[in-house]
């Protein structure tokens, strides 16, 4: 392993998932604006959107999302703009 790469600041920082609320406290670098209390302690808050406790591949809970209904959405706004771009020529 190369000598001095690694960062020397570490400390106890808190990561939260947002969709499921889990917190847990692990050693980082990441700079927060941000600070929770848990059990008495203050520590930095790092917020995250997905986490091991709420990824599909960990919790082996498959989410289907609603991709078609999102693209025809999209091709019937877009097609509306091509109507009038039309029009106009």
């Amino acid at each position: 392993m190369k000598k001095e790469i690694h960062p020397k600041d570490y400390r106890l920082v808190a990561f939260k998932d947002l969709s499921n609320e889990h917190t847990f406290i692990t050693k980082s670098t990441a700079a927060s604006r941000e600070t929770i209390v848990i059990d008495g302690v203050t520590y930095p808050l790092i917020k995250l959107e997905i986490s091991n406790t709420s990824h599909p591949f960990y919790t082996g809970k498959m989410k289907l999302l609603d991709t078609a209904g999102r693209v025809e959405k999209y091709k019937n706004r877009y097609q509306k703009h091509l109507n009038k771009t039309t029009e106009q020529e």
